[in-house]
């Protein structure tokens, strides 16, 4: 499935957006309308190598995905680099780049590379559906910043962790 591009514009400085986007740990906020059963792969939960993994239901079955931050240029670009579909065979990309003017603009790519034909004929319906799932995560994403409230995080599962030294 060929690159979805999509853009949106946010009132906050482009720091604050970039360190919104690469926290893995409040992406389930903006984006559970078709994400869940969120799992954090990696601590920390934010910043190059942050990765989590959670289930889409997108047309043609669940399916899960993994995603890790692969490469930042802050403030400008994130890229992820996403697994998914069946036994995740199908490499994913997403790209944010934040452009600075009056207000942050963001734009998002998004696109699916599968290898196998059968995969590339199940993908093709997808696009309007991975489309409209991203505008919409884009507009929440906006209020979440906007806004400055507090938003809920997802943490790693297991006692609190102590700080080193401390018995």
């Amino acid at each position: 499935m060929g690159p979805i591009s999509l853009s949106t514009s946010i009132d906050a400085p482009r720091e604050r957006v970039f360190d919104f986007i690469c926290d893995l740990g409040i992406r389930p906020a903006w984006t559970d309308h078709f994400a869940e059963d969120y799992h954090l792969e990696r601590i920390p939960a934010s910043g190059l190598g942050a990765a989590v993994r959670f289930r889409v239901h997108a047309p043609a079955g669940v399916r899960y995905v993994e995603t890790v931050i692969a490469e930042t240029s802050r403030p400008y670009r994130i890229v992820e680099h996403a697994r998914g579909g069946r036994l995740d065979r199908i490499p994913m990309r997403i790209v944010w780049e934040l452009r600075e003017g009056p207000i942050t603009t963001v734009t998002l790519t998004f696109w699916t590379m599968p290898d196998l034909i059968f995969d590339r004929i199940r993908e093709t319906g997808r696009s309007g559906w991975w489309r409209r799932r991203w505008a919409k995560a884009l507009r929440r994403m906006q209020q979440l910043v906007e806004s400055g409230a507090e938003v809920p995080r997802i943490e790693v599962a297991g006692r609190p962790r102590r700080p080193a030294g401390v018995a």
